[in-house]
């Protein structure tokens, strides 16, 4: 994944509506205008993290405006939502914070009725049939599940995480499970050169090969760090690892995949998928090239479809957490894998852990759908 982080990913979303207020010209809209959006109280999120994340989106999507794959308006949208648009609304949430931290008052971005007056929103209904058609293929019996009992009017919300992790700096019999840099033969190529080329070492192996010891017996690529091998699944499936070193903070991000698609009807340990890792400066997101990822922040960031949405769309969640009605908003900045052909499904990055009993314990009142709106700053 981009960033892929620790995604303790659910299903994804996607319901077919049709209403009086559905986009021309299509039987079938996920997106409808919404003239009165349920909006709740609005916290569990920081306007600062949320300005820069917003900044660095946007960053990205003025720079690399040919990364076709990201950058445009989103498929699933009519001609009301533009890629303008979605800049003018990265934009609009910083001079926002900005402006409020200069008049030393409380965030506008916080404030529902300053929403409500400044922007459009579309409800999100997800795509019902697609999510339960790869329920009926999973072999995860919980998974298949939740993937069946998504509402018609919500959306699946899950949460990814960071993984934390403990390692060494060389093997040991605990610790004998690397995290791989590229390989040597194609450290100075190009990612298209590189995989145009399916000689290379990259394209030979899958995550059973390198774990049975192939990279390293043939020496084809450098060891970052060394994980245990539960460890190693979990990093593979989040996209970033995370580790203290003498009172430092380390970030190891994924980089270049062996070009095997992720499979959503098996779990973590079966997948043939494996991720090469780079160390960076912080949570990486989205980007085509590992200079080009966008820095991201926790509770203020979502991976999704962005194939079909469109990197930096701003979407309202909204939901019932310990008996009150919450609201937050983040950024479309990261995706995955898990998210082709998946319209039913936003992943909230929440934090750093070490494991799934730490972010269970901290995010268990979270709950797993959620209504959703896209916003669009108003013109």
């Amino acid at each position: 994944m981009t960033l892929f982080i620790m995604r303790i990913l659910l299903p994804f979303l996607v319901f077919f509506v049709a209403s009086s207020q559905s986009f021309a010209d299509s039987p079938v809209r996920f997106f409808n205008l919404d003239k009165a959006p349920n909006l709740a109280n609005m916290t569990d999120f920081k306007a600062s993290a949320l300005c820069d994340v917003a900044d660095e989106t946007q960053r990205y999507l003025t720079q690399f405006s040919a990364d076709k794959f990201a950058v445009h308006a989103g498929t699933v949208f009519d001609e009301s939502v533009t890629l303008i648009k979605v800049k003018k609304t990265l934009a609009f949430i910083c001079q926002t914070y900005r402006e409020d931290v200069r008049a030393k008052r409380h965030s506008r971005l916080h404030d529902k009725q300053f929403l409500i007056d400044n922007f459009d929103f579309y409800r999100w209904t997800p795509d019902i049939k697609t999510a339960q058609e790869i329920a009926i293929k999973s072999t995860n019996a919980n998974k298949s599940r939740m993937l069946n009992t998504i509402p018609s009017d919500k959306i699946f919300l899950t949460k990814y995480y960071t993984k934390l992790l403990t390692a060494s700096a060389v093997k040991t019999p605990r610790y004998n499970q690397a995290l791989y840099a590229l390989p040597y033969d194609e450290l100075a190529l190009t990612l298209e050169e590189a995989n145009d080329d399916l000689s290379l070492t990259r394209h030979k192996y899958t995550r059973q090969d390198i774990i049975a010891g192939m990279l390293e017996e043939k020496k084809l690529a450098k060891p970052l760090i060394w994980l245990t091998e539960e460890a190693l699944h979990d990093v593979l499936l989040q996209g970033t690892g995370v580790v203290e070193v003498d009172g430092v903070r380390r970030y190891f991000n994924v980089h270049r995949n062996n070009g095997i698609a992720y499979d959503y009807a098996i779990g973590k340990r079966e997948q043939a998928r494996y991720w090469y890792f780079s160390e960076v400066p912080s949570i990486m997101g989205y980007g085509e090239t590992l200079d080009s990822k966008i820095a991201i922040s926790p509770q203020v960031s979502f991976a999704g479809n962005v194939a079909e949405l469109g990197l930096g769309k701003l979407f309202m969640v909204t939901y019932t957490s310990e008996n009150e009605n919450v609201s937050r908003l983040g950024v479309l900045s990261d995706q995955g894998g898990a998210f082709d052909n998946n319209l039913f499904q936003l992943d909230l990055l929440v934090d750093s852990y070490y494991g799934w009993q730490d972010y269970y314990k901290a995010n268990k009142h979270l709950p797993d759908y959620a209504n959703a709106w896209l916003m669009l700053v108003r013109q």
